[in-house]
């Protein structure tokens, strides 16, 4: 399981260091591929399979999940790290999630996001005072704390 929030820096050349314990859950091949709320999501293999079979399974006569579909594969990559433990982010990916040089890597279960710092702050400024509004709205899922 993923969690967890770490400050990083993407260099020059588009490459970020991902922590350590990230990159041992990620394994060596990983898919990196946009978020929702301007993010990158990263998956390793096994639970990108998984998504991708949920994702075959959508209706494609939908609009909606024809367009969800296309959004979310066009922007995944395959991934591998470098010497260094680096990942080397691809120039449409950055440009998506507004990634610059301020990064926070985050770990979120059964994958890790990417944000861009401002926009991450921005995100958790809006959403820190909705916490409690949004977790009454899970008890509709059958979900406690």
């Amino acid at each position: 399981m993923f969690m967890g929030e770490f400050q990083h820096s993407i260099d020059d050349k588009g490459r970020l260091i991902i922590p350590a314990k990230f990159r041992e859950l990620l394994g060596s091949s990983f898919v990196i591929t946009r978020g929702l709320d301007q993010c990158l999501f990263v998956y390793p293999m096994n639970e990108w399979s998984i998504l991708e079979q949920k994702l075959k399974s959508l209706p494609l006569m939908k609009s909606d999940a024809r367009a969800f579909t296309r959004f979310f594969f066009s922007g995944a990559t395959e991934c591998e790290w470098d010497k260094q433990g680096r990942v080397n982010l691809p120039g449409n990916l950055r440009q998506y999630a507004k990634l610059d040089k301020e990064c926070v890597v985050l770990g979120v279960s059964n994958r890790v996001e990417i944000w861009s710092k401002d926009t991450w702050e921005a995100y958790f400024q809006q959403s820190e005072g909705a916490f409690n509004e949004i977790a009454e709205k899970l008890v509709d899922f059958n979900f406690e704390l």
